[in-house]
């Protein structure tokens, strides 16, 4: 039971990475992109290619992970932005059109790394410590440089313009920034992250498989709620913006150590999609529920005053 905890606490780690990418175009741009599911298959892909076909070092096949993602939030963005497609169907069209892409990038639905060099078997090699508790440790540092230089990005002209146009963009426009493109800029870069996530995971768990981005979008969504609905839990309510980001991460731990906990109960992983979909209901649903309680008891308050 440990060593599984463990290991949703790994996943959950290298998973963030993909959630602070859906948290940028989500939360600060209001845009559930689809094309999440497309870009982690896609970096996941684009990192087995190159360890295997081409026998690059795993930290240039991260590196390519990141562009390849990045180009394509790029299509989804020129969709969005140049020819005025709307936001969700352009990423439903980058996200169709990746599977495809994917293939002819791997020539087969899926590629093991088993006999291949990758960051984590180095560490592991260089340190002695085990593949897992390497994973581990790796997570921790991968996801904390990710929030530390995505807070000062956003801290940044450009990175503040970009909020600001997921704020009020008739406001930002009318100061001169081209919001066409802060939004190309935030969905590159949200999906270059995610493409980062799907190269970690692929070498984390040895395979890049054709599917193994479904369900990325909903696990993103689970995730960023859940970390809400912690901070709010706790006390004085966490609002700033490196809480927000350190609180997306904190709900993909949650979210994978709630899968755990359930396929050690005896759950059949065919179900895992169904539980995915009640983890997004309910993380959604009592915040709205919270709220409203809230309301009840000021109302009820000023009712006796």
């Amino acid at each position: 039971m440990l060593t599984a905890l463990s290991g949703a606490v790994s996943q959950g780690l290298l998973w963030g990475v993909a959630v602070l990418g859906v948290f940028i175009t989500y939360k600060l741009l209001d845009i559930p992109d689809l094309t999440a599911d497309g870009s982690l298959a896609l970096g996941g892909c684009v990192c087995a290619a190159v360890i295997v076909n081409m026998g690059m070092d795993p930290m240039f096949a991260l590196l390519c992970s990141f562009a390849a993602g990045a180009v394509a939030g790029g299509v989804t963005g020129l969709l969005h932005t140049r020819f005025e497609i709307p936001a969700i169907l352009a990423g439903i069209l980058t996200m169709t059109s990746l599977w495809s892409i994917n293939l002819r990038i791997m020539g087969k639905s899926n590629v093991p790394l088993l006999k291949c060099d990758t960051i984590f078997s180095r560490l592991s090699d260089l340190t002695g410590l085990s593949q897992s508790t390497v994973t581990l440790l790796a997570g921790v540092v991968i996801a904390g440089v990710t929030i530390a230089i995505m807070y000062w990005f956003f801290g940044t002209e450009i990175g503040s313009a970009l909020r600001a146009t997921g704020n009020n963009e008739q406001m930002i426009r009318a100061l001169g920034v081209n919001t066409k493109t802060t939004k190309l800029i935030a969905l590159m870069l949200s999906n270059g992250l995610i493409g980062l996530a799907g190269g970690l995971i692929c070498q984390s768990q040895k395979y890049a498989d054709i599917g193994m981005g479904t369900g990325a979008i909903v696990i993103g969504l689970a995730a960023i709620v859940i970390g809400e609905v912690l901070g709010q839990l706790m006390p004085g309510k966490l609002r700033s913006f490196s809480s927000r980001l350190i609180s997306a991460v904190a709900g993909s731990i949650v979210y994978f150590l709630i899968r755990a906990v359930v396929l050690q109960m005896g759950m059949d992983a065919n179900d895992m999609k169904v539980l995915s979909a009640i983890i997004v209901a309910l993380a959604l649903a009592i915040p709205v529920g919270m709220r409203r309680s809230r309301q009840r008891r000021e109302y009820t308050k000023g009712g006796e005053a």
